[in-house]
């Protein structure tokens, strides 16, 4: 079998490594188009590059040598620019075509420019934040920057201006909405985001955008009410839309993204499957990590032949800022949790930086959203994921049990079946069996299981647990709670 992948991002990377991992005697011929001149990486950690606290380098995917050990004929800085249904071939940008019994599409998204006058990436001083190409060139930009202005109050913008402040810079934020990331948060949880934020050197400014752009190089942004605000970089962030064209014009049903069925297929070629921001399932179009790889493994199955399907995935948000923990998941806002069986509970402390608020029906958690001490956060995504019965003292949810011990110290009261990596599906169990098996560190444990290689925040659990079972006596072997 002939197996084309486009697109070399978090989807296409993960795609391919399943497959191969079900395919140990190479029986498929895989063959990888990527636009970008670098492998993968771990885009959600483009924020920690940004902030300086990771190198470029730390956030690959998968080993530099990795897709010719596997066989995997992996084509960087190369563009599919067509596909040719009826031959079933892919053209690329040089000309070629390769031919196709399978063709997956993960040709993810673009960063979305809003229609004002002089909004010109090619301008100096002005850049999206999208790409690892993008973060060297803001980096660049930001050696005689001072002032720096970011379009886009939503996880991307945050997480950049986080990190521009973290470098030394005076940042400032315009968000279009009434409060920031309006589409995770409610307007209780977007003011003490807005004052923390504050806090750590980032300027909010809600309800207002940006009419223009001053001075080549840029010197200031024009703002909506006719005031000017002084700036010699410009981050757009104003979210991403699905990367369809090449599908489009393929003649594939396209909507907001490519529209596929439970098995990934596309509804129009069933020889061609789509995973990740480019896709659209029930409806739905994906932007996060862990739906991504949850299709990718749907259709790795599906290409080896294992009949699996994809029933959804439940999105968990999580901020990637230093000095900011924030978890927001299912419905979290005001109107779209008004009606009968909806059981509220919220506790705010906007001096401490602190917002908690867990939404149930029929005594299941359906939302939350956790800003601060998020202490209760793998209770309530463990909860929230599975749609397990809630505790009946309902207060443990926003505080916890605080007759227990803190479960960072204790890693033997947590269950085996516990999932400490949310966006990899890695239990405490599988890291147990890992360091059992030999592994002694953190990075040992991640290429062993990929724990830790998602968005990051289970990092810390991980090494506790690593630590914990490595110092264990070998002839007293760690409790496990089943």
């Amino acid at each position: 079998m002939r197996l084309v992948v486009i697109g070399y991002g978090m989807a296409g990377s993960r795609v391919v490594e399943d497959v191969r991992a079900r395919d140990p005697h190479r029986r498929i011929d895989i063959t990888v188009l990527g636009a970008e001149k670098q492998a993968a990486y771990n885009r959600v950690l483009l924020s920690d590059v940004l902030a300086g606290r990771t190198a470029a380098d730390d956030i690959a995917l998968t080993a530099a040598g990795w897709p010719a050990e596997a066989g995997v004929d992996l084509r960087l800085g190369a563009a599919a620019t067509g596909i040719d249904r009826e031959r079933r071939e892919v053209v690329a940008d040089d000309g070629s075509r390769i031919g196709y019994d399978r063709l997956v599409l993960a040709t993810g998204s673009r960063a979305w420019l809003p229609p004002v006058e002089g909004l010109d990436v090619t301008r100096p001083g002005i850049t999206v934040f999208r790409t690892l190409d993008d973060c060297h060139a803001i980096i660049a930009a930001a050696h005689n920057a001072r002032r720096v202005v970011v379009l886009g109050g939503g996880l991307l913008g945050l997480e950049a201006a986080r990190g521009l402040a973290g470098r030394g810079l005076a940042v400032t934020v315009l968000h279009f909405a009434g409060h920031l990331m309006e589409r995770q948060l409610d307007e209780g949880a977007g003011s003490v985001l807005t004052r923390t934020l504050g806090q750590l050197g980032v300027e909010i400014r809600t309800g207002t955008t940006i009419t223009g752009v001053v001075g080549d190089p840029i010197t200031a942004v024009q703002l909506d009410d006719g005031s000017t605000l002084d700036a010699d970089l410009l981050v757009i962030a104003c979210g991403v839309r699905p990367e369809v064209s090449l599908a489009r014009d393929a003649g594939l049903q396209v909507e907001n993204g490519i529209v596929v069925d439970d098995a990934l297929r596309t509804v129009t070629d069933q020889h061609i499957y789509a995973v990740g921001e480019c896709a659209q399932h029930d409806g739905q179009v994906y932007g996060l990590v862990a739906p991504a790889w949850d299709q990718a493994r749907v259709a790795a199955d599906q290409i080896t032949g294992t009949d699996t399907r994809y029933a959804g995935s439940r999105v968990i948000t999580r901020l990637k800022a230093a000095g900011v923990d924030l978890a927001a998941m299912g419905e979290t806002g005001g109107d779209d949790i008004d009606g009968v069986g909806a059981e509220v509970l919220q506790f705010a402390d906007p001096t401490r930086g602190t917002y908690k608020k867990v939404v149930l029906r029929d005594g299941r958690v359906t939302g939350a959203i956790l800003l601060g001490q998020i202490d209760t956060v793998g209770t309530v995504t463990q909860l929230f994921d599975r749609g397990a019965p809630a505790p009946t003292d309902r207060l443990t949810l926003l505080f916890g049990d605080r007759t227990a011990p803190a479960p960072a110290q204790t890693p033997a009261l947590m269950p085996d079946r516990a999932t400490v990596c949310q966006c990899n599906g890695v239990t405490k169990g599988a890291i147990t069996a890992c360091v059992l098996a030999g592994a002694r560190t953190v990075p040992e444990v991640a290429a062993a299981t990929r724990a830790t290689t998602g968005c990051g925040s289970c990092h810390d659990t991980v090494a506790g647990i690593t630590d914990w079972l490595a110092k264990a006596e070998p002839d007293q072997p760690a409790e496990v709670i089943a």
